[in-house]
């Protein structure tokens, strides 16, 4: 019998990801906050940093004794500086769900070579569970660590899996176009309004960390081009290919996800708009009838592609239902 309220910290509530993780906790039926970490915000009340929610924390450091007293820990920090800290975290029992690249790939030295570092708990990388809930739900439940999928990754591989597993395509393209609060939350001008604004750029042209990533979970080579909308949140992927089958590959995609809450083919071409705050993918496919299909998927990068993904997987982990604390509509 499942215990009404589970304890819940978040090491790293100051960035995107996890203030967003915050904010969905903060009023989950079925879980409440006993620890949250920011060393930005160290010893501060949560409301003082984020009016919105309650005073009732105050940031403390990562090892603090609360957080060692919860049930399960997110860990919401950059790639390669939470991999000893998921691990200590399993060492003493403590179940994880970790938002960053460190424990998401199969094959630990495609992430060596992607992130430059040598991974400290091969051990722990080898018992991790890819949190992508729709495709891994039945390891989900079970694991003691789970890697949150990253937001690009997400938008392009849930459609893609069933054309890849299928073997109906070949000649992938994968044109991304982000939010800008997928790059996180920090100063640079790069990032700033009067450089975003009426704007609309390319960037890691052959050389974006997710790459490899979606190469490893579809089991196929790709090209893939990300870019910066000058808008706060959302992703909209257009992937192209070349298609052997196009009756088979209608009928794989309307079919792969059907009764599922988070996840689903449209008719229509979607929209940003249409996921935007909300924990769900939709995508469209066409087809020209002479072996070219393009796909159009579309999330929240925050919720879907974030945070919103990885309480999921935290509802999945705990027996809950799968939509406790999770938007399913998008604002009008």
């Amino acid at each position: 019998m499942k215990k009404a309220k589970i304890k819940v910290g978040i090491i790293g509530a100051n960035g995107y990801a996890g203030m967003e993780v915050l904010r969905l906790i903060s009023s989950h039926p079925y879980a409440e906050l006993n620890a949250v970490t920011s060393r930005a915000q160290l010893g501060k009340k949560v409301c003082e940093a984020f009016p919105a929610l309650s005073c009732a924390l105050t940031f403390t450091e990562p090892d603090s004794a609360d957080i060692y007293a919860c049930d399960v820990v997110f860990v919401a920090l950059p790639q390669t500086a939470g991999a000893e800290i998921c691990g200590n975290l399993i060492d003493k029992g403590i179940r994880v769900i970790d938002l960053s690249a460190d424990y998401r790939f199969d094959d630990i030295s495609v992430y060596e070579k992607t992130y430059g570092v040598t991974h400290p708990r091969p051990d722990l990388n080898k018992k991790a569970v890819y949190g992508l809930c729709e495709v891994n739900r039945d390891k989900i439940k079970t694991a003691a660590l789970v890697s949150n999928p990253g937001c690009y990754v997400t938008s392009a591989v849930l459609p893609l899996i069933p054309l890849t597993k299928n073997k109906l395509i070949d000649n992938v393209v994968i044109d991304s176009k982000s939010g800008v609060s997928g790059a996180g939350r920090k100063s640079d001008e790069a990032y700033s309004f009067t450089t975003l604004d009426e704007n609309f750029k390319a960037y890691g042209v052959f050389t974006h960390r997710h790459a490899p990533e979606i190469e490893e979970k579809i089991g196929h080579k790709i090209i893939f081009t990300p870019h910066l909308l000058p808008i706060k949140r959302g992703i909209l992927s257009t992937v192209y290919f070349t298609v052997k089958d196009e009756e088979a590959a209608k009928s794989a995609l309307k079919g792969a996800y059907e009764g599922e809450t988070f996840v689903s083919y449209s008719d229509s071409l979607p929209e940003i708009a249409h996921v935007a705050h909300t924990n769900k993918c939709v995508f469209s496919a066409r087809f020209d009838g002479v072996g070219h299909g393009i796909i159009v998927s579309v999330l929240d990068n925050l919720l879907k592609g974030a945070a919103g993904q990885a309480v999921q997987n935290m509802n999945i982990m705990f027996g809950f239902e799968e939509t406790s604390g999770l938007p399913v509509n998008a604002p009008i």
